[in-house]
């Protein structure tokens, strides 16, 4: 059962509608911790000053921003703890906006907004309106300590809201280099790599694609924590590159072809 790790309201107009924050993602990356070379014991990291190797407790800290190289702006707690967000339990929707309006590049995390025992109709309310609109809410609120912008988007069941980028952390794609030299686009080429698309197309299925390495990691795992011994293959070699991208485009193609046939495509249900 999912815990709610956050609370507040949504706030638009003079309308509150009372909601719980639940994470809508659960990471599966696999961690390893730092033990010493026998495995028997796990290595601790400490605060050491590199002028004097003198190891420092964390209240003899104090937070700097650097300038310049070894050059910092410091900063007391207390001048932070001033300077940061006020905190506050209200979602405060900003605009209402088309969803394609938005690129994906602004989008964080993703998280559901569940109505609070008090929201009653004013939640739903808000979901159906959403929803019969085809609108996106825009909104700021404050957690942790931290201002985040955010869009609220309505499902089937509930409200999701993404996390986003602030236009001035987007790089822009002026910012990188080589693409005013881009060559012209052969033709025959050109319809080769669309007829390559065609064959690789169809529907999104997201159960389809694994974290192959992560799960033979865990399997890996699993046989050494019963303590059976685990030979490790040496990973394939890569297959030559064809320089000529023609000949890649048509083995490419050659290859997606053989494989659909192997596996067709579901058909869509009516």
């Amino acid at each position: 059962m999912a815990r709610s790790m956050w609370s507040g309201s949504i706030s638009f107009g003079l309308v509150n509608v009372p909601v719980k924050l639940y994470t809508a993602v659960r990471q599966k990356d696999v961690h390893f911790h730092m033990l010493t070379k026998d495995g028997h014991c796990r290595v601790r990291r400490k605060l050491v000053c590199p002028d004097d190797d003198r190891e420092v407790d964390y209240k003899e800290t104090t937070r700097g921003y650097e300038i310049a190289p070894d050059q910092y702006v410091v900063f007391e707690e207390g001048e932070l703890e001033a300077l940061r967000p006020e905190a506050s339990r209200a979602i405060q929707i900003l605009d209402f906006v088309s969803l394609a309006d938005i690129d994906p590049i602004y989008f964080q995390k993703p998280y559901y907004l569940a109505p609070d025992e008090r929201a009653g109709k004013s939640y739903h309310l808000l979901l159906r309106a959403m929803r019969d609109a085809k609108r996106v809410a825009i909104a700021t609120f404050v957690m942790r300590q931290k201002q985040y912008l955010a869009a609220i988007r309505p499902t089937d069941k509930l409200l999701l809201l993404e996390t986003m980028n602030y236009s001035d952390e987007i790089v822009q794609p002026e910012e990188i280099p080589g693409l005013d030299d881009m060559p012209e686009v052969d033709q025959r080429e050109l319809k080769m790599a669309k007829q390559l698309i065609d064959a690789l197309a169809g529907d999104f299925q997201p159960d389809k694609y694994r974290d192959e390495y992560r799960e033979q990691l865990l399997e890996i795992i699993e046989k050494k924590s019963r303590g059976q011994e685990v030979r490790i293959a040496p990973p394939p070699e890569e297959p030559a590159r064809v320089l000529n991208l023609m000949k890649a485009l048509e083995a490419s193609l050659a290859e997606a072809k053989k494989s659909r046939k192997a596996t067709p495509r579901r058909k869509k249900s009516a």
